[in-house]
């Protein structure tokens, strides 16, 4: 009987907080949420040397960030790093880091630390793409792509993770992919690795929360293409529903999604009904 209670009771508070996420989600899909400052945060950004991590040091920055900039381009790197200082920050700092090597994220990371100061907000934006058929993708390349696009956020959250907690205070921030969510043709590899992030990233977010550290922000990021070198030639079927997405407009939605603390961030809103759609189809599947 007891059992019995208990069971009960945890299906009422789980209703309860069911209901109260929904209202609140329902209410501020209305009233926009208050935005977190993040003037003074030390944010690490990966493969910001182009693309998306450029133009996210430079909404930081303008911002008040202090910057810490990744890339295993340097030049491209330093290039971030004297627009960001015309954008306005005054505290950037560049490294150059291969986050395909394990040790050369934890040999970057200790640098950071001494030079700089514990990292508040960790964006693991770095990603490779190699866009083959399964068959003909190089061991080398699928190795490379968990390596860079999962991996990676392993090590940095080992690296950085432990002063978070002890701060409570931090934000952790996975650039993943629509093709985490759902399977995509000569992306297998892509695909996996993406999938993959998430289910880290989700991980984690429930660890943090289950423990209390609830200073720890989560935000999980899944668009579509986007118009940058990496997915260069990609085409759409139905550009009206999933269109090849321009960088600013990402950016801005994904700056939006941090300083409003927003935990997943899907672009464009249409995959929200097709991930709906496909636990569905899944659910069903599953009980005939």
């Amino acid at each position: 009987m007891p059992s019995k209670m208990k069971a009960g009771k945890d299906l009422l508070i789980f209703a309860g907080k069911f209901m109260y996420s929904f209202w609140d989600t329902l209410f501020h899909y209305i009233v926009p949420r208050p935005k977190k400052n993040v003037a003074g945060e030390i944010v690490l950004i990966t493969g910001s040397g182009s693309g998306i991590g450029r133009l996210l040091a430079l909404r930081f920055a303008h911002l008040g960030a202090i910057l810490v900039l990744w890339d295993i381009n340097p030049e491209g790197n330093q290039e971030t790093c004297e627009l960001a200082k015309k954008a306005g920050t005054s505290r950037v700092y560049t490294y150059t880091c291969n986050c395909s090597d394990r040790e050369d994220i934890y040999r970057v990371a200790a640098q950071v630390k001494k030079e700089v100061g514990d990292v508040t907000i960790l964006i693991n934006n770095a990603g490779v793409v190699t866009g083959k058929q399964f068959l003909e993708i190089p061991d080398e390349c699928v190795e490379k792509s968990f390596d860079v696009n999962s991996k990676a956020h392993i090590w940095t959250y080992k690296a950085f993770l432990p002063a978070m907690i002890t701060n409570n205070h931090g934000h952790l921030v996975c650039i993943s992919s629509s093709a985490g969510l759902i399977g995509v043709s000569k992306l297998s590899d892509y695909c996996a690795s993406k999938f993959a992030a998430i289910g880290f990233a989700e991980s984690i977010f429930s660890e943090l929360y289950a423990q209390g550290y609830t200073g720890i922000k989560s935000t999980i990021v899944c668009p579509f293409f986007i118009k940058t070198g990496m997915f260069e030639g990609c085409t759409t079927e139905n550009p009206l529903l999933l269109p090849i997405l321009e960088p600013d407009y990402v950016v801005n939605k994904i700056m939006n999604a941090i300083l409003e603390e927003q935990v997943y961030l899907f672009m464009p809103r249409f995959l929200y009904f097709v991930l709906f759609l496909k636990r569905t189809a899944t659910y069903i599947v599953a009980t005939v």
